[in-house]
């Protein structure tokens, strides 16, 4: 492998850094760094990219704002790539459009690197309802597509029209899609790691500003009543059939568990918070223990909903 990320940080040039933390790039602020990182500001830097590893293959691990993401300690052995989350960046566009089909329908479309909240709240100002449940949701527009991510009673297949993505391990160019490629399920969908997405369009309507800011404040105070803040990454475990992955630890009298440096949150018990200057190891064997108590007491698989990378036993995903 050490031979290979040679070939790949020659063939990309000046366009990797090595041994970059991705700890900080997370919202967990703990785990080690990336072999090779790349912060890709245009579409042609990926295509750069795509081409380096067609010449010098490696694996492949795309951050977005690392909300739903959890490094190991010992870092990843790849190449890890961003899109630029800051100007100047190609992938920070916003646009609203009328939809010439359907009087009343709109068409939002947003560049991948554009946090979730960016994008509802500013629908809302452009007039366009229907996507304030990404107000909630802190990660980036390709993030959402790659999870399928959702909330308050909404998610991304609810209303994606269409996305533009390229596989850096293909040999096509960039790739516009209709929703229905993506595969979502419950936050799941087709794409795989090296697959970025670049560009998405969402379906909208034309709505009241002042309605729709009433609930984009109304989704927020919900979030800080019911959510932790800290360093976390969300819900830990999926919803099991049936069931709720907060209320079954707290169930089994979790709530508070510490393991070094992580802990079962006492606001909310699908969230698990690690301390500053913390260790992403611990937050992995604090989600095997839970699972593995929750396992025992009620006779039911928990599943994570974080993205683990580098550990050598991750849970299923």
């Amino acid at each position: 492998m050490r031979r290979a990320l040679e070939d790949l940080a020659r063939a990309l040039g000046p366009l990797a850094r090595r041994d970059v933390a991705l700890g900080p790039l997370t919202t967990y602020r703990v785990g080690g760094p990336a072999a090779l990182f790349v912060e890709a500001r245009s579409e042609a830097d990926l295509v750069a990219v795509r081409d380096a590893l067609a010449r010098a293959p490696a694996p492949v691990l795309v951050v977005g704002k690392g909300s739903n993401l959890l490094v190991a300690d010992a870092g990843f052995a790849g190449l890890a790539l961003r899109l630029a989350p800051s100007p100047p960046s190609a992938f920070l566009d916003f646009e609203v459009a009328a939809d010439p089909g359907d009087p009343g329908a709109l068409r939002v479309g947003a560049g991948a690197a554009l946090g979730l909240p960016v994008l509802a709240r500013r629908a809302v100002e452009a007039g366009a309802r229907g996507l304030e449940w990404a107000v909630g949701v802190p990660g980036s527009v390709g993030g959402a597509l790659r999870m399928n991510a959702g909330g308050h009673g909404s998610d991304v297949a609810a209303c994606l029209r269409r996305y533009r993505w390229v596989d850096l391990l293909g040999a096509e160019g960039m790739v516009e899609s209709p929703p229905e490629r993506l595969a979502p399920a419950y936050r799941r969908s087709s794409l795989t790691e090296a697959q970025v997405v670049v560009w998405a369009e969402f379906a909208a309507r034309a709505g009241d500003r002042d309605e729709g800011r009433a609930e984009l404040g109304q989704i927020v105070r919900w979030r800080r009543a019911h959510q932790p803040g800290g360093s976390n990454a969300g819900s830990v475990f999926t919803t099991p059939p049936g069931a709720s992955a907060g209320a079954l630890v707290e169930e089994v009298g979790l709530k508070g568990m510490r393991l070094g440096s992580a802990t079962v949150s006492t606001k909310h018990a699908n969230f698990i918070q690690a301390d500053e200057g913390g260790s992403a190891d611990d937050v992995m064997a604090l989600i095997h223990r839970v699972a593995a108590l929750v396992a025992e007491a009620r006779g039911v698989r928990l599943e994570t909903e974080v993205r683990l990378i580098g550990f050598e036993e991750p849970l299923d995903q």
